[in-house]
């Protein structure tokens, strides 16, 4: 099946977050119809998706997908592991305890595969290798090397059109990624970044992703919507 709308198809994937609700705004904003692919992956965050169907929905996704994947099965991860303490207020350096191994990997993977289903051009990605937690696979060689897969192993790419990975945020700080989606009318209070939100979707604003969340917002001199589990806690700081 392939797209015949006039506008080329992107596959945008989409956590709810905000990077990835800021990719999907400029997607839209470069033409695109977007089909947005989540995934409930065993993350102790999946309230998440629910912040990604509303993102979807308010940005004109042409859909939203959500694939289950047994990703949590392997371990290694503070995010797959309800028994793992998530760090916060800072982690001691290194690769934190929050990252999923090979995930964007899987993640790109089953992105590319929905880019040859539909006939889609491209597949973004809201990686950045600035204001991140030092994960090895929001790099700009990580984004090349896949590029180069998916110039070999699709069957657009034999034909002559292989799809494009697009990592639009990869050289931003998150304060440019906020002023950008807010030019582009993205509304961060629908999205969730926490790591480890209560049950009613509250952002901890301790842990490593609330910090960068918070210092995005006070740098680019814009409100911070975020349902913070202690609004007024101050002696956090990012």
């Amino acid at each position: 099946m392939s797209e015949n709308t006039g506008q080329p198809g992107a596959v945008v994937l989409l956590s709810g977050g905000l990077d990835s609700a800021t990719t999907l705004a400029m997607a839209r904003h470069a033409g695109c119809r977007c089909h947005a692919l989540s995934f409930r992956y065993g993350q102790r965050h999946s309230v998440e998706l629910e912040a990604a169907r509303r993102v979807a929905a308010s940005l004109g996704a042409a859909e939203h997908r959500v694939l289950d994947l047994p990703i949590a099965q392997l371990g290694g991860s503070s995010l797959t592991d309800p028994a793992a303490q998530v760090p916060r207020d800072g982690v001691a350096g290194g690769i934190p305890s929050t990252y999923v191994p090979a995930r964007n990997t899987v993640f790109l993977a089953f992105g590319l595969a929905l880019a040859e289903v539909l006939g889609a051009g491209a597949v973004y990605i809201g990686v950045n290798a600035v204001d991140y937690s030092g994960y090895p696979d929001c790099r700009p060689e990580f984004v090349r090397a896949f590029q180069r897969v998916a110039e070999l192993a699709t069957r657009q790419a034999v034909e002559g059109k292989p799809p494009r990975i697009v990592a639009p945020l990869l050289q931003m700080s998150k304060a440019e990624i906020i002023s950008a989606g807010a030019r582009l009318g993205v509304d961060y209070s629908l999205t969730l970044s926490c790591y480890d939100p209560d049950a009613e979707g509250r952002a901890c604003g301790r842990c490593d992703s609330c910090r960068l969340r918070r210092r995005g917002f006070r740098e680019a001199s814009t409100p911070d919507p975020t349902r913070y589990q202690t609004p007024t806690e101050e002696s956090h700081k990012t």
